[in-house]
């Protein structure tokens, strides 16, 4: 059983043109997917589930299916936090949170500290989020603490940098999955990503149920993992 997932949530806009409703009623059919995937993931066990739900550029998309979106994050925290809450579900996120519009940051915010307390799944939502932006933050983190002498840059190595990511304490994600048929990672996870097993499934991720989840980790549990060595 794998101790973290992520996974890129792919395909809301092709399940929508597939049934001629625009793009936003697959955001709106995407909470389903998310519900159940979360439900099983603390079901089963698993520790973290890390959701790709915005990436930095996903801000070039029109304005009007960017608030959308940002007003869904709002009702799906408000519609699903006492559930999270009551079952012991940590909500975290990743990203340039500062971006957010201050509405859905207010909630978001209120919802993890509602929940910091709590010890079971830690669902982490990326909002705002790219890999390289994560690394450029990490690295200004560094560089500023080389310009006050607090760290020599010889002594800066891969814990430097795994320590200074957004949320240093989670552990890199055993296998990300992708949903759509896509097969990239998008800017999701890059360094935390360098030996998680990759599954893809052809699934459009507002179909995307706990069988699908199940299947893939199944897969994973057939996979040898060796990190470079020789298992």
């Amino acid at each position: 059983m794998p101790v973290h997932v992520g996974i890129i949530m792919d395909g809301n806009g092709r399940w929508a043109r597939s049934r001629r409703l625009k793009r936003i009623e697959g955001h709106k059919a995407a909470e389903t997917s998310i519900r159940e995937t979360v439900r099983y993931c603390g079901e089963a066990g698993i520790g973290y589930l890390t959701l790709y739900a915005f990436s930095t550029e996903n801000w070039k998309r029109p304005k009007s299916e960017v608030a959308f979106i940002m007003a869904l994050l709002k009702r799906f925290i408000r519609r699903n936090i006492d559930e999270l809450d009551g079952n012991g579900v940590r909500l975290r996120a990743i990203g340039r949170l500062h971006d957010l519009p201050k509405g859905p940051l207010e909630v978001l915010r209120g919802a993890m500290e509602r929940t910091v307390s709590n010890d079971g799944l830690n669902l982490i939502l990326a909002l705002s989020y790219g890999g390289r932006a994560e690394l450029v933050d990490a690295a200004r983190k560094i560089a500023g603490k080389a310009a006050r002498g607090e760290i020599l840059p010889e002594d800066i190595d891969e814990s430097t940098i795994s320590g200074h990511l957004y949320l240093p304490d989670v552990p890199d994600p055993d296998m990300i999955i992708r949903t759509s048929g896509e097969r990239r990672l998008s800017n999701f996870l890059l360094w935390q990503s360098a030996y998680s097993e990759l599954y893809f499934t052809e699934v459009l991720w507002p179909d995307f149920r706990k069988e699908h989840l199940h299947r893939a980790i199944e897969d994973y549990g057939r996979r040898k993992r060796r990190f470079g060595g020789i298992g």
